[in-house]
């Protein structure tokens, strides 16, 4: 794995993942995770990455790409004033509570049970895009005390043990509960900075001294993946923003659904086969 022409396949790739995140992301508004985890799980095993820590090292390396992005994004909708704080401090603690044990999970459970796992809450997303309309909602208001906290651990743990931002499962979420699309995803990108950090964290701690890691691995973080991904990412999402502009919402949403769909049926058999 130390061969150059294998680091330079691997650092093409990975720089081809983070355009691909990046455009989808612009295009489709969605966080880079749920673009970045399948693709990269499509990609390690060319590399004959072993099978036991693929899906772990996508999720670490998907989760430590989204602290400069969701940083970088909070900060911005919180100068801009759409970002629901009251919300957002409630939900802190229960969101924190749910990174704890979604990276716990994401560290302890076998390859195929990760990958089950993200098979499904990806499915759960695709059905969302590809057959509510862009307004769906569910009630007018979010729910207050026990149902408040459980949608928070729901969050933070499906996310940290996904390698999501908390943007994919937190719009959806919000906007069902009543809140402007623009509040939702300015509320959600705060989910990111809350949920990356300590899960990154956690994954680097879980894959220490892992041998069957490739090179420039901290953990079930890679390193290349991180150097590249970031930055090819904040490239091409301006490339995907102007073209949404073109584009209608609803035949975003279904696109994406599709996308979603193929993961989702390419992990499923790769669970089988």
């Amino acid at each position: 794995m130390y061969d150059p022409l294998w680091l330079a396949g691997l650092a093409a790739a990975m720089a081809a993942t983070g355009l691909f995140s990046g455009l989808l992301a612009g295009l489709l508004g969605v966080g880079g995770g749920i673009v970045i985890v399948p693709v990269l799980f499509s990609i390690f095993p060319l590399f004959g990455i072993p099978e036991a820590v693929q899906m772990k090292l996508a999720v670490g390396t998907s989760l430590a790409t989204i602290i400069p992005t969701s940083i970088q994004s909070a900060r911005k909708h919180f100068a801009k004033g759409t970002m629901d704080v009251p919300l957002l401090r409630s939900l802190v603690p229960s969101i924190a509570a749910g990174v704890l044990i979604g990276t716990l999970l994401g560290i302890v459970v076998k390859g195929g049970a990760h990958t089950a796992v993200f098979a499904v809450i990806a499915l759960l997303v695709a059905v969302n895009m590809g057959f509510t309309g862009v307004d769906w909602k569910l009630r007018e208001s979010f729910p207050t005390g026990k149902r408040r906290h459980a949608l928070g651990i729901f969050i933070g743990g499906i996310s940290a043990m996904m390698g999501i931002g908390g943007g994919t499962v937190g719009v959806p979420i919000l906007s069902m509960f009543g809140a402007p699309i623009r509040s939702a995803v300015a509320t959600a990108s705060a989910f990111g900075v809350i949920i990356s950090i300590p899960a990154t964290i956690g994954f680097i701690y879980g894959g220490w001294g892992n041998t069957l890691l490739p090179p420039f691995s901290l953990g079930y973080v890679n390193l290349i993946g991180f150097a590249l991904i970031v930055p090819a990412s904040l490239i091409a999402a301006p490339w995907g923003v102007h073209l949404a502009h073109s584009i209608p919402p609803l035949l975003l949403k279904r696109c994406f659904a599709v996308f979603l769909g193929i993961t989702v049926v390419r992990m499923f058999w790769s669970l089988v086969k």
